[in-house]
């Protein structure tokens, strides 16, 4: 009788609920730590990009300057698309104000996603603000 109380049990394969909830628990605590980490990673990467474009701009600014001996009013239209040569916008970036003239330009530039607040360059006072 012993030997059949042993093979059968021999024949169950699977996992005990204790197992389980160990895996469970496990997962559940790395979730808990991965999810905000993303979301914070996730608005920096915005952040990012809305001073990557000022600094695009920048450059794409300073060639037309070097050409024309003015600075352009940056405007933003649609799909992303810019009034100065050679620069587009990241999608989600928000022109919010912008002048240029002879001497100088600036522009303040914002993403809803960005937790930073707006970003300015000033090309008067050596650039980011």
């Amino acid at each position: 009788m012993d030997f059949m109380k042993t093979n059968r049990r021999s024949l169950v394969k699977g996992f005990t609920l204790i197992e389980i909830l160990v895996v469970v628990a496990i997962v559940g605590i790395i979730a808990t730590i991965a999810i905000p980490q993303f979301s914070s990673y996730r608005a920096k990467s915005y952040c990012a990009a809305l001073k990557a474009d000022l600094a695009n701009l920048a450059i794409s600014q300073e060639a037309y300057f070097y050409d024309n001996d003015t600075y352009l009013q940056a405007t933003l239209t649609t799909g992303g698309g810019s009034n100065v040569p050679n620069f587009s916008w990241t999608t989600g970036v928000v022109l919010v104000s912008s002048a240029g003239n002879i001497t100088s330009w600036n522009a303040v530039v914002s993403h809803p996603n960005c937790n930073e607040g707006p970003a300015t360059w000033n090309s008067a006072n050596t650039g980011l603000q």
